[in-house]
C-alpha cells in the first residue's frame, strides 16, 4: 500500500475552521475504490497544525485519488488556508493497512 503523511499548518483565522473545509474532500475520498484510510488529527501542541494519515491499496489508486476532481478542488482552494507549505512522508509499505501492535494489550 501507499502510506502518506501531510502535515498542514492552517492560517491562524481557519484554524478552528479546518475540518469543515475539508469535510468534502475527506468523504469524497474515504468514497475512493483504492482507499484504505484518510484520517484527520490536530496537534496538541499547535493548534493551527493538523496531521493528515492516508493510504491507497497501490499505485494506481493514488494516482486515480491526485487525478480526481475533489483533489484537484482542495488543491486550488487549500492555499488560501495554509500558513505554511505542507510537509510529507510517502512511502510504499508492504502491508495492506493496519495491524495489532505487539507490545500492548488492554488491561483485563
Amino acid at each position: 500500500m501507499i502510506l502518506i503523511n501531510v502535515k498542514f499548518t492552517a492560517r491562524r483565522e481557519y484554524a478552528d475552521s479546518w475540518m469543515a473545509r475539508v469535510d468534502a474532500f475527506t468523504r469524497a475520498t474515504r468514497e475512493e475504490p483504492g482507499n484504505i484510510f484518510f484520517e484527520w488529527s490536530r496537534s496538541v501542541d499547535d493548534p493551527q497544525v493538523y496531521v493528515l494519515l492516508e493510504a491507497f491499496a497501490d499505485a494506481e489508486a493514488g494516482a486515480a485519488h491526485v487525478n480526481s476532481d475533489h483533489f484537484k478542488t482542495a488543491m486550488a482552494e487549500l492555499p488560501q488556508a495554509i500558513a505554511a507549505k505542507p510537509q510529507i512522508i510517502y512511502v510504499e509499505a508492504p502491508v495492506d493497512g493496519w495491524g495489532e501492535m505487539a507490545e500492548l494489550t488492554p488491561a483485563d
